[in-house]
């Protein structure tokens, strides 16, 4: 099983829909974090560079990273049906189900991947701001944007590493959808499509509130709640991840070749 992870991340990192991630992820705090327009979108200006990864998480949590996601986990399954290999993979003395297992397993660390790179791209970005104290808040803690008072650096750290872990955690399950519907669709496209709709359809639940808490869109927005409130909330996420982590290999296994 190692072996077959270790393939499917050298499968990842080949990846077209990666490597334009990665760029777009390059180019975008540097954007945001020296843009006019901050100001009258947050009402604050930047003064820490430890302010310039909560930029990143704020702006682009809603629509941009599960649309990276999506689309970088749906292509890791569909590209071996893109170039008609699947049947030849499947040739190799591993089951279906530990082949898909593997995919399944880095299309969940994707995600943290993902955004381990965008909070390193994030801070290198806030260079000329500084990282000593600075009196506000990094954007992710209970102070938000505003702050509490005088914040030193590594409280700053903490409460970055705490709301990325939680990001990227939220962002697994749709990782998984992604390749869920892939099995489903035979079709890398199709599979990022279905995501997507299905992610634009939850949004549009949100006028019921007795499902609002229960909704993947919903947890997307978990990096900024409070420690004692993230229990059900983890365990909620877990479930999403198990559910189509199994759906998908049930349907695999069914499929056929």
């Amino acid at each position: 099983m190692i072996g077959l992870i270790q393939i499917e991340f050298g499968k990842l990192w080949r990846l077209h829909s990666l490597r334009f991630s990665l760029l777009l992820l390059t180019l975008f705090p540097i954007v945001w974090a020296y843009a006019p327009g901050v100001f009258d979108v947050y009402g604050f200006f930047v003064l820490s560079a430890y302010q310039v990864p909560a930029l990143s998480l704020l702006s682009s949590m809603e629509f941009l990273l599960p649309l990276l996601v999506a689309i970088a986990s749906a292509e890791l399954l569909g590209m071996e049906i893109g170039f008609s290999t699947l049947p030849t993979v499947l040739l190799r003395p591993v089951t279906r189900s530990q082949w898909l297992v593997a995919k399944l397993f880095v299309a969940a660390l994707y995600p943290f991947l993902l955004l381990a790179y965008l909070l390193l791209v994030s801070l290198l970005s806030g260079i000329p701001f500084g990282y000593g104290g600075f009196v506000g808040g990094t954007g992710v803690g209970a102070g938000g944007l505003l702050g509490e008072g005088l914040m030193m650096p590594s409280t700053a750290v903490l409460e970055l590493l705490r709301a990325y872990a939680v990001a990227a955690y939220s962002l697994a399950p749709i990782s998984l959808l992604a390749v869920l519907f892939t099995v489903i669709f035979m079709n890398a496209a199709g599979g990022a499509l279905a995501t997507l709709s299905t992610l634009i359809f939850m949004q549009l639940l949100l006028v019921f509130p007795v499902l609002e808490p229960y909704l993947l869109t919903t947890q997307l927005n978990s990096y900024v709640n409070p420690v004692a409130s993230m229990g059900w909330i983890f365990a909620l996420i877990l479930l999403y991840g198990a559910a189509f982590a199994a759906l998908s290999v049930v349907l695999f296994e069914r499929k056929d070749f």
